[in-house]
């Protein structure tokens, strides 16, 4: 099962997305609707796709699978709704089941930051990391727009600290992942390499 898959639908996996359109879209007299009027043919998201919010819990029962993906997820998420997340995450998942991510990596950023003599390097970092705003848009509706999308990064991680937060809720063999570390092949349909490259990619266990 994968959560915040966006447009990644893998028919062999169970694929959920918390975007407001999947939900509007999957309501059956106004997702018609939407899908007549949009310039396409076919509605914005692949038919297996399913909505729900990893915040709130999954309609799923408790240690019903068995691996987890979520590829830059979390981090658009606050700090208290990303604990929540991790641990239905670790609720979802089977003993033994394995959960992996991937992530911006906060200490390489932080890291070029401060190996980079450019006089800009500050709104360079600021850029990478999408935190902050370069322009506030006062309208109602790129208000609503920002609010929902959710497109910023709100709390961003490195290894150690995210290691610990996996720990205290009982996950364990936490360690660093690489792309296509993972022998299961399930994980070639989730995994693309550039959502890897510079990024902080991590793998545990629920035991």
């Amino acid at each position: 099962m994968q959560y915040g898959c966006g447009f990644s639908s893998p028919n062999k996996w169970i694929n959920f997305d918390a975007s407001p359109t999947l939900r509007f879209e999957q309501i059956p007299v106004l997702g018609k609707l939407l899908t007549r009027r949009s310039s396409h043919k076919t509605s914005r998201f692949p038919k297996n796709m399913k909505y729900g919010n990893i915040i709130n819990g999954l309609p799923l029962q408790k240690e019903s699978v068995s691996l987890v993906y979520c590829s830059h997820v979390l981090e658009h998420l606050s700090l208290d709704d990303c604990r929540k997340s991790i641990q239905n995450t670790y609720d979802l998942l089977k003993k033994g089941g394995t959960f992996r991510l991937v992530m911006p990596d906060l200490e390489r950023l932080i890291q070029d930051y401060n190996e980079s003599d450019a006089d800009n390097a500050a709104i360079n970092f600021m850029d990478e990391s999408l935190l902050g705003l370069k322009q506030r848009n006062y309208s109602v509706s790129r208000f609503l727009i920002d609010f929902l999308g959710g497109s910023n990064h709100l709390w961003l991680w490195d290894f150690k600290s995210f290691k610990k937060e996996l720990e205290s809720i009982g996950f364990s063999d936490v360690r660093r992942a690489n792309f296509g570390d993972n022998n299961d092949p399930m994980l070639k349909d989730v995994e693309e390499i550039s959502r890897w490259d510079g990024h902080l990619g991590i793998e545990c266990i629920k035991h």
